[in-house]
């Protein structure tokens, strides 16, 4: 029905596609700043849970610090990808999608690597005595 308004009200396939280009540069930077965003609150929620946990030496508050701020990044990365799997939607080019590929291998193995090792620290905080709010717990 809005193709049939579209097409009898005059408008060219290059508007419409100019308009659709359009569109996807508004969500491909609305997705890389919910990425950014991301990022910003898991360095805050990081800080904190990190200064929380201060007096508690020893690898599993480090580990459980570190893998409070891994979740970010790998939703961010998630975002990053999705991003820019839409810039190259539009009108890709060689260079566009050789670019892409590059850039989606990387993420996909930094994402690969970070759920790895977050499984592993996951399952050392749960034989850890050190809780989410950085204090000792009973034995």
């Amino acid at each position: 029905m809005f193709l049939a308004y579209v097409f009898a009200s005059g408008f060219s396939i290059d508007v419409v596609e100019g308009y659709v280009m359009d569109v996807v540069q508004w969500v491909r930077l609305i997705a890389e700043c919910i990425s950014i965003l991301i990022i910003m609150i898991g360095i805050v929620v990081t800080a904190y849970k990190g200064l929380q946990i201060y007096h508690i030496s020893g690898s599993d508050a480090y580990n459980l610090v570190r893998f409070s701020f891994s979740r970010y990044l790998v939703m961010a990365l998630e975002f990053e990808l999705a991003a820019d799997i839409m810039g190259t939607a539009i009108s890709p080019t060689w260079d566009q999608l050789g670019k892409l590929a590059v850039i989606a291998t990387v993420r996909t193995f930094l994402n690969f690597f970070l759920q790895y090792e977050m499984k592993g620290e996951k399952a050392e905080l749960k034989n850890s005595p050190v809780n989410v709010k950085g204090k000792n717990e009973a034995p």
